[in-house]
């Protein structure tokens, strides 16, 4: 170990052994944004061994006033953010090994991302990949630590197989988040907050010291000066389809693979095909130019305004398309163009 990380070595519930352990694991983040994005930086800084980012989304200008990987110049070239990560966090560390993918988390893709991974920490903005995220957890004994924030609240709870009840168990008493951040705005410091708790916890993970995680349900609002923790053992369902003595971890099968998705407060559909397939982006190009359409490309993803909508191909075959939620308009417009 290297003067590097002398001053974490120096905190004796860490020490020098405690940095090597660190050195050694591998750890997923689901989502780079706010919360993912911090996460990844404060791992980075840590000295984690590896880190593994999946994100299906581009930077954005409204984006940078609270993820703070980002630039200027990545939302103006609308650089996917797993992209514009790797890229900022190998500035920052180059001897971590650092893995990313232009994709979204489901039912095909999810087993081979979690090989060989130590801890998942939640970045994500919706309920269906926190499900899958919760039953390939509970399914592969690997520990994964849940973060949410909207306006200035926060909410953040560890969850270990085995010895905490699991995410479907608490549905019923997480906080309400049906708020957006699109719709009620955000502030930098509900974001900050939500990721020393989950990074705080991360780092007692990773060394091992299980005793010292956090055991209960954190809920705060910074601006109203209320915090509270809530203890849920008694929580823990025997039924419950995803830690109980009969699991089946519904999340991870096909009917639940949503292909289809409106995202969080952006009136903005996604559509992901049944099967991964890689765009050519050329020949997109050329049929919308042909139809007299605006296109913009970067290696990652081509973007083109139509007469009333923008649509942004990604190369593993996702589409967005920006400017309505009405899923019957969006697979209209998405058919007329890939079959």
């Amino acid at each position: 170990m290297s003067a590097r990380y002398s001053r974490q070595e120096r905190f004796k519930e860490i020490g020098i052994s405690g940095q090597q352990q660190i050195r050694d694991k591998h750890v997923l983040i689901v989502g780079a944004g706010a919360l993912g994005s911090s996460n990844a930086e404060a791992l980075v800084r840590a000295g984690i061994g590896k880190l593994t980012i999946l994100d299906r989304d581009y930077v954005e200008e409204s984006n940078l006033q609270r993820q703070t990987l980002y630039t200027e110049q990545d939302a103006k070239q609308r650089i996917p953010k797993a992209i514009a990560a790797k890229q900022r966090l190998h500035k920052l560390n180059s001897d971590v090994e650092i893995e990313s993918h232009v994709t979204d988390m489901n039912v095909q893709n999810v087993q081979s991302f979690i090989e060989k991974v130590d801890l998942i920490i939640d970045g994500t903005d919706n309920f269906d990949t926190r499900f899958m995220l919760n039953d390939i957890a509970q399914w592969k004994a690997i520990p994964w630590i849940y973060g949410a924030c909207v306006g200035s609240t926060g909410t953040m709870m560890t969850f270990i197989p085995g010895v905490t009840p699991c995410f479907r168990c608490l549905l019923e008493h997480l906080p309400s988040h049906n708020r957006t951040c699109d719709i009620s705005g955000i502030i930098g410091p509900a974001v900050q907050m939500v990721v020393a708790y989950q990074v705080a916890e991360a780092l007692k993970i990773l060394v091992g010291d299980f005793n010292a995680a956090r055991k209960k349900l954190v809920y705060f609002d910074l601006w109203n000066n209320q915090h509270y923790e809530m203890g849920l053992t008694h929580a823990k369902k025997s039924d419950c389809l995803s830690c109980g003595e009969a699991p089946t971890f519904p999340a991870l099968s096909e009917q639940h693979s949503t292909k289809v998705a409106v995202l969080c407060g952006r009136n903005t559909i996604q559509i992901r095909p049944p099967r991964t397939k890689e765009l050519n982006f050329d020949e997109l190009e050329r049929i919308f130019l042909h139809e007299g359409f605006p296109v913009s490309q970067n290696p990652y993803l081509l973007s083109v305004k139509t007469d009333h909508k923008r649509m942004v191909f990604f190369r593993d075959g996702r589409v967005f398309i920006h400017g309505t939620n009405d899923i019957s308009e969006a697979k209209n417009l998405y058919y007329r163009y890939l079959s």
